[in-house]
This record gives structure tokens, sequence and C-alpha cells, in this order.
């Protein structure tokens, strides 16, 4: 069976001047590292590029980043003004993020704010959560409520506070609530297509040039689980 990988063109939520928010597949990389995989960012320049036929180089800065096995919404910069400014809005707490969770276990609680001590272990790139602080740990602070359920699943919406190395991975595991396909972080089986149930749901901000309100809406990707959860809970 041959898999094709829809094109940025395809994939676009947002675009203006100077920011474009594309929704990421769970097998791209937003950054290159030691893979050699070609990034998100690179195929993010190329389109640009190509669209406003562009000589040179083309500036694509990076805003923020989401983990490889994560799908959902990734802003880029499109002029060094545009990254700057997104900088200090990220800096100031002037981005929220909202993510989906699938999970195979009820939280004790509905709704709840999570707050944990995050030691990251390189070695390993794996971060544990610990309820007390620890030495070189970092304050990791989110929000869930539960949103929807399956006959086995459980749908979790999820607002960071802050953005931790696999903060919501290490945070939900550490309640019992490891999710869909994470086997690093406790789920029993991983998912066909080596994703974990993981999604960038949404991004919203004040947009720091034209000083408009944007919230931008990410589908997830389409398998049966995520389908039913849109068209029920969405």
């Amino acid at each position: 069976m041959i898999i094709t990988t829809p094109p940025v063109s395809d994939r676009i939520l947002y675009e203006d001047n100077h920011l474009i928010v594309v929704n990421k597949l769970p097998s791209e990389i937003v950054q290159g590292d030691k893979t050699g995989d070609t990034p998100l960012s690179e195929d993010v320049r190329t389109f640009i590029k190509e669209k406003y036929n562009k000589p040179g180089n083309v500036f694509t800065g990076i805003v923020h980043r989401i983990d490889r096995p994560t799908s959902g919404a990734v802003i880029f910069a499109k002029t060094s003004k545009g990254l700057s400014k997104m900088n200090y809005l990220i800096r100031n707490f002037g981005l929220k993020k909202k993510y989906w969770a699938i999970v195979q276990n009820r939280p004790e609680l509905h709704k709840a704010e999570l707050i944990h001590h995050l030691v990251r272990n390189t070695t390993k790139n794996k971060s544990t959560a610990f309820d007390n602080q620890k030495p070189d740990s970092k304050e990791a602070i989110m929000e869930y409520q539960l949103i929807g359920e399956s006959e086995k699943y459980y749908l979790l919406e999820i607002e960071l506070k802050t953005g931790r190395h696999h903060q919501i991975r290490a945070q939900l595991a550490s309640i019992g609530c490891p999710i869909k396909g994470d086997l690093k972080y406790g789920s029993p089986r991983s998912n066909r297509d080596a994703s974990i149930s993981l999604h960038a749901r949404s991004v919203e901000f004040m947009h720091p040039i034209k000083q408009e309100s944007v919230k931008v809406v990410a589908p997830p990707p389409s398998d049966p689980l995520w389908d039913y959860f849109v068209e029920n809970f969405s």
C-alpha cells in the first residue's frame, strides 16, 4: 500500500504576510534533527518560495514546536519581525494552546489543574513528573477537562500553562492516564502508524502586528476514533 502525504498547501490553517499556521502530521518533525528527515519547516519554506515566486532564501522562523508523534497546529513566521514579535508574545504568556488527548483510563476528576515538577532525562529523551520539587526540575502546570468518551477511550481537552519537554505526556502518565499509543509513557500498545493520540487542537493569540484576535483550530488526523470524537464532541 502506498501512503501519500498531503502537501503543505492542503494543510494551511491560517496565513497572512507575517505568519503561517500548518496542520502537522504525526510523522513529521518540525525542525531538522539527527534523523536527516525533511522537516516541516523546510516544506513550508518551499511552499512559500513556490507560491510567491520568491528568489533566493526564504525566511521561515519556527515559533514553537510539537513532538514528532503529535499532530496539530504549528505556527511559523514568514518575516523576522513576525518571529521576534511572536517570541515576545510567548515569553509573556500571550499564546493560548489547547490540545486533545485520547486516553484509555478515565481520570479520577472530571476537570483539574495538574502541577508537577518535571525532571528531563536527555539520554532517554523522557521526562518524569514528581509531586515535589527535585534537583534540576522545572514546574509544569496544565489544566484538563474530560469532554468525550467512547466505549473504550476518553477524550481530554488540555490547556497548557507552561511549555515543558513532553509535559502533557508525562503529567497524564503520572495520574494513570497515558496517551493512547504512547509506549514511552505507559500505553500498553502502539498506534499502527507510530503516532500518539495527542493533537494540538487550537492556538489563540492577539496578532502582534495587526493587533487582531486570531484563533486557529486544527482538525485531527482522520481515523475512526478521531472521527468519532470530532463528530460527537467538537
